[in-house]
């Protein structure tokens, strides 16, 4: 293990691994600012607002979700034109949890703004327009997809319990979502999640300090410690796709350690998957 950038974020979410930049890129939600780092240095933009995850359109091109919408980022000119709005009639309301799915669609997660109960939902954007997949969700986290496509898994974290459910071949639900994990009785709280190439569920948990990762029948595998009690996302990343990086969080803390909001990259002995192109 290894800090991969020492910014503090009071709230570091959204990981995304860009396969044709070989860049990585993270967001902090609460500093409303996007992130990422080169071997020329640290990169930071100014979001305008709080945005939480982001997919790739094309080697130039972030798809991003913000409290507000889902935009077109030139990662050139820092410009952003607004591809769909997202519960423009709920201001108390901000995105959360994202990621691209692998039929060029993207899963977008809402929440309230103090994480009011069940204010939130999940979304799927996909052939340029958006749809509500579930509602009276909490704090929507762990979206991520099974490598062949078949099932989509999703969290609400209050819930301590993780969800997965069939998709068809567009990506659309074809089913009823059914528990993956239940994590009540170890008291552990999923927070973002990334499958690697095996199947494998890596799941972040949120005041543990750790990444814990369960078999595709849900079966605990194995866990990475980190430095950072809360640990938020993972995401799989490096030219061969076999290091993990993983965001972390101040986020109501009232004494922070010094790891605490740092980003950090490990080897977890397994590849994931390149994350897919996201078709407007």
């Amino acid at each position: 293990m290894s800090v991969f950038d020492d910014r503090i974020c009071h709230l570091g979410e959204g990981p995304l691994w860009h396969p044709e930049r070989n860049q990585f890129f993270w967001f902090d939600i609460m500093g409303r600012r996007l992130l990422s780092r080169t071997e020329d240095g640290p990169l930071e933009w100014d979001m305008g607002e709080h945005a939480s995850a982001a997919g790739w359109i094309d080697r130039d091109t972030l798809l991003i979700a913000t409290e507000t919408g889902l935009f077109r980022f030139d990662l050139t000119t820092g410009g952003k034109d607004k591809v769909a709005d997202l519960e423009p009639d709920q201001p108390l309301t901000r995105s959360n949890d994202g990621r691209a799915d692998p039929f060029g669609g993207f899963w977008i997660g809402t929440m309230g703004k103090a994480a009011e109960p069940r204010a939130g939902a999940i979304y799927r954007f996909f052939e340029g327009r958006i749809e509500k997949l579930f509602d009276q969700i909490s704090i929507p986290n762990a979206i991520c997809f099974a490598p062949d496509g078949q099932r989509a898994y999703y969290a609400d974290t209050p819930r301590q319990r993780v969800w997965q459910v069939a998709l068809d071949d567009k990506g659309w639900l074809a089913g009823e979502p059914e528990v993956f994990l239940d994590l009540r009785d170890e008291g552990l709280n999923p927070d973002g999640a990334v499958t690697d190439a095996e199947g494998g569920v890596w799941v972040a948990q949120w005041g543990a300090s750790r990444v814990a990762r369960y078999l595709p029948d849900g079966r605990y595998d194995r866990a990475i410690d980190l430095p950072a009690r809360q640990t938020s996302c993972p995401c799989f990343g490096g030219p061969d796709l076999d290091q993990l990086y993983v965001t972390s969080a101040t986020e109501n803390m009232p004494d922070p350690g010094p790891a605490d909001g740092q980003t950090f990259v490990v080897d977890p002995g397994l590849r994931g998957i390149a994350a897919p192109r996201v078709i407007l």
